[in-house]
């Protein structure tokens, strides 16, 4: 459990269903994100809003159990000093079995577990969810817009029409993005709930972008050196090509000549 709780939590009716599930991809949009395709890269700014949105928001219920705090500082990531890292280590709380009991979380730690029944982890969630998919599910759209779990973060988060109904006891919300039309999850994001430090714009879209962002650094945290090092790869493999092209040239030409 947090610590601490900043800012407004967010009452979020997680009783049946979750909040990120997988299926239709109908009202799901492609957003250009700054990590897409493979020269992007992550935005550090914006996966420190997505950051505070997460912590401010999402956090009350859904956790980030594969996630360690001390990850916050990796280049490529939010990118924390270290004594910003322990301070965000510090809101939270995490069980230790040596003491059996709790204590405030620090950077070696991982983010709490989800707090709520039926809340999902967030951890691997962008990478867990295919936002696009091809004509019979061939995927072809996933080679042009990628995967879009992302997107589908953004969609369910912005797809509310304020529409809820009552099922089995349970409040549900018609959400346009989520299967079935309805979900269990409350809309947690609305315009100007989190001030930003940078004072960029804090619409509720804006803030699920942000979000999506960070989330997609918390399932790939080493995706820029993944990419990097398939640069590297290609070049090596480019110029081996070039040599091999070029002995192969000396070595026949004798030869040719003859001929």
């Amino acid at each position: 459990m947090k610590k601490t709780v900043l800012s407004v939590l967010v009452a979020l009716g997680v009783t049946t269903g979750s909040a990120f599930g997988a299926g239709d991809a109908a009202h799901i949009h492609d957003v250009d994100f700054s990590f897409e395709g493979p020269f992007g890269s992550f935005d550090q700014h914006q996966l420190q809003r997505g950051m505070q949105v997460y912590q401010e928001v999402c956090s009350a219920c859904h956790g980030l159990r594969q996630v360690a705090f001390r990850t916050l500082a990796d280049e490529g990531g939010p990118h924390l000093t270290e004594d910003q890292v322990k301070a965000f280590a510090a809101l939270y709380d995490v069980y230790d079995a040596e003491l059996d009991d709790t204590r405030a979380a620090i950077p070696s730690d991982k983010f709490p577990r989800s707090g709520v029944e039926n809340a999902p982890d967030l951890s691997l969630m962008a990478k867990a969810r295919a936002g696009f998919h091809g004509p019979a599910g061939l995927g072809i759209n996933q080679i042009v817009k990628g995967m879009g779990g992302p997107e589908y973060i953004v969609a369910i988060l912005t797809s509310y029409t304020g529409e809820e109904k009552t099922q089995a006891g349970s409040t549900l919300y018609e959400n346009t993005a989520f299967p079935g039309g309805w979900i269990a999850m409350a809309p947690p994001l609305s315009d100007d709930q989190v001030e930003f430090a940078d004072g960029h714009d804090a619409s509720a879209h804006h803030m699920a972008e942000d979000t999506a962002a960070f989330l997609m650094w918390a399932a790939e945290p080493k995706m820029m050196a993944r990419k990097w090092t398939g640069l590297l790869s290609v070049g090596f493999l480019a110029l081996l090509t070039v040599l091999l092209y070029l002995t192969n040239k000396k070595l026949w030409a004798p030869h040719k000549r003859k001929a």
